[in-house]
C-alpha cells in the first residue's frame, strides 16, 4: 500500500489519537462525502432534470445512471485468486461460474465486517471486484501477505486517479420500461440473463458486459465496457430510451436509491483495534480511505468498537455461509444469536419532520436541517433510536426522502425484539453539544423523531421482485 505523509501508516495515525471516535467524528475528510457532495460532480451533474422527476423514473418509466466515476475497482488474476476471495470472504464460492457475479463481504478475524463490493468472474482465474475501498484493500493485503500466486491491479475513482480516465464506464439501466429499452438498443435483441448473471452483448457496435441486477428495486441491468466506447454507448441508449421516458439520473438521484432498496453502505471497517491486525494498520497509508472515516450522527461513544458491525446488522445473514474456511468464521460461528442486530427501514412521522423544518424559521432553536433527498451527513452516520421504554435499540444509518413513498425513510440496526413491522421508536436527530466541528454541520438542537418500524426494503413492488429474484 503507497503511504503518503514520509510514510505514515493508519497504526501510526491510531497511536498518534488519544480519542479515535472524537478525530472521525470532528476532524476527517471523508472521501465517499466529498465525491457525493463535490468532486463526482465535476463529471456528473447533482440533477439532469430535477431528482424527483428522476427519483420516480426507477418507478415509473426508466432511468440511466453514470456509475463510472465514484467507484474503486480491483482486477485479480492467477492461479489461486479464487483461494484467496474463498479466505477472504464470507460467501459461498461454490458456485462461482464464469457467468456470475457475487456481492462479497469481508470480516476481521473478529467478526467485524470490513466492507462489501461486487465481484465478478470474468475468466477462470480472473476476477474484478468493484466499489468498496475497504474491502479492496483487505483483498490486497491478504494476496501480498499469503503469498498467493496472484496479480493486482487497481483503478482509483477519477477524482483520485492520476490518469484522468477509468479502464470501463459503467452504466445502470432502471425502471419498469429498462427491459424493453435493453431489448430495443442490443443488436440482435437481449438475451435472457438470470438474477445477478452475466452476459456479453453489443450495443453500438461495442462490445458490453451486462450484469442482470437491481439498485432501486427493478431487475435492471448493470453495462459495462472500455473507457473509449462510454460516449457512443449512452448515445444509443438515449436514443432508444426517448420513445418510454427514459430519463437520465444525477448524483443526488443515484445516492438516494437505497433508501427504498435497503442496501446500507460503507459501514466503518472494524480494524482499528486488536492486536492481530496491527500488521494491517501499518500497511495502511495514514491519509487514506480508514484513516478518513466520518462518523456523525447523535450516537456517540469514547469507544471506536461500538460503531463495528456484523453481517447480521448489514442484512447479509442469509449470504454467510459456514461451508469454507474464511477469516472470522470461529467468531462469527461463536456470536449468540440473541446479540444479532436486524437491519429495518424506519418511517418517520410526518408531524416531527415538519417541526424539523420549522424550525429553520423564526428565533429558534434550530433543529439539525434536513436535506432532500438525502439527509444522512456522516460516512457513517450512527443515530440513537430508542424504544417505548428509553432504551437504545440500535442506530439509523442512511436516511433521506423518497419522493415515491411520499415518505422519509432510515436503514436502521435494531435489536431484533425492536424489529417487528409497526413497533413505535424515537430516532435522536442531531448531534449532542451543538453539532461537531465538520465545517458541512450547521450549529443545531437535537430533537427527537418518532418513527415507525417497517421491512427492507421498504416498497412493497421492491419487495415482491426481491422474492422472485431469490426463487
Amino acid at each position: 500500500m503507497v503511504k503518503a505523509n514520509g510514510g505514515k501508516s493508519l497504526q501510526n495515525l491510531v497511536d498518534e489519537k488519544s480519542d479515535l471516535v472524537d478525530y472521525f467524528h470532528n476532524d476527517t475528510l471523508a472521501p465517499h462525502y466529498r465525491a457525493r457532495t463535490g468532486l463526482t460532480a465535476a463529471f456528473i451533474p447533482p440533477e439532469f432534470t430535477n431528482w424527483r422527476d428522476e427519483q420516480r423514473a426507477w418507478r415509473e418509466t426508466a432511468i440511466l445512471f453514470d456509475q463510472s466515476h465514484h467507484m474503486p475497482e480491483l482486477m485479480l488474476k492467477g492461479p489461486d485468486a479464487l483461494k484467496l476471495l474463498e479466505r477472504v470472504g464470507i460467501n459461498s464460492l461454490a458456485n462461482f461460474t464464469t457467468d456470475r457475479a457475487k456481492q462479497f463481504v469481508a470480516c476481521t478475524p473478529r467478526g467485524h465486517v470490513i466492507g462489501d463490493c461486487v465481484v465478478y468472474r470474468l475468466g477462470e482465474e480472473t476476477f474484478e471486484l468493484i466499489s468498496g475501498m475497504p474491502v479492496l484493500n483487505w483483498v490486497q493485503y491478504n494476496a501480498e501477505r499469503g503469498n498467493y500466486n496472484v496479480t493486482i491491479e487497481r483503478d482509483d475513482p477519477t477524482p483520485y486517479n492520476p490518469k484522468g480516465k477509468r479502464w470501463f464506464y459503467r452504466f445502470q439501466l432502471e425502471g419498469p420500461s429498462a427491459g424493453q429499452i435493453f431489448h430495443d438498443v442490443v443488436e440482435g435483441g437481449a438475451p435472457e440473463i438470470a438474477f445477478f448473471r452475466t452476459a456479453k452483448v453489443k450495443i453500438a457496435g461495442c462490445d458490453v458486459l451486462v450484469l442482470r441486477h437491481g439498485m432501486a428495486g427493478h431487475l435492471g441491468a448493470e453495462l459495462s465496457g472500455p473507457y473509449e466506447d462510454m460516449d457512443k454507448v449512452r448515445s444509443a441508449f438515449l436514443a432508444a430510451g426517448e420513445k418510454y421516458g427514459l430519463k437520465q439520473g444525477g448524483t443526488k438521484t443515484y445516492f438516494s436509491t437505497i433508501f427504498e432498496f435497503g442496501w446500507m453502505p460503507y459501514p466503518l471497517p472494524g480494524i482499528y483495534t486488536g492486536e492481530e491486525l496491527r500488521d494491517y494498520r501499518e500497511w495502511l497509508s495514514g491519509n487514506g480511505w480508514e484513516a478518513n472515516a466520518q462518523l456523525g450522527g447523535s450516537f456517540l461513544s469514547g469507544n471506536i468498537e461500538d460503531y463495528y458491525v456484523t453481517p447480521w446488522d448489514l442484512g447479509y445473514g442469509h449470504i454467510l455461509k459456514f461451508d469454507h474456511n474464511f477469516i472470522g468464521r470461529e467468531a462469527l460461528e461463536r456470536f449468540p444469536a440473541e446479540k444479532r442486530r436486524n437491519k429495518v427501514t424506519l418511517v418517520w412521522n410526518p408531524d416531527d419532520i415538519s417541526a424539523i423544518f420549522a424550525s429553520q424559521f423564526g428565533e429558534g432553536p434550530r433543529y439539525k436541517a434536513l436535506d432532500f433527498p438525502v439527509a444522512y451527513y456522516g460516512w457513517p452516520q450512527f443515530d440513537e433510536v430508542r424504544g417505548a421504554d428509553g432504551q437504545l435499540v440500535g442506530h439509523s444509518c442512511h436516511c433521506g426522502y423518497s419522493n415515491n413513498e411520499g415518505a422519509m425513510l432510515s436503514l436502521a440496526m435494531l435489536d431484533a425484539q425492536s424489529t417487528t413491522p409497526g413497533t413505535e421508536v424515537v430516532l435522536l436527530w442531531g448531534e449532542p453539544g451543538g453539532g461537531s466541528r465538520k465545517p458541512h454541520v450547521e450549529r443545531h438542537a437535537q430533537f427527537q423523531v418518532r418513527a415507525t418500524v417497517a421491512p427492507v426494503p421498504y416498497a412493497s413492488f421492491v419487495q415482491k421482485l426481491k422474492r422472485a429474484a431469490i426463487a
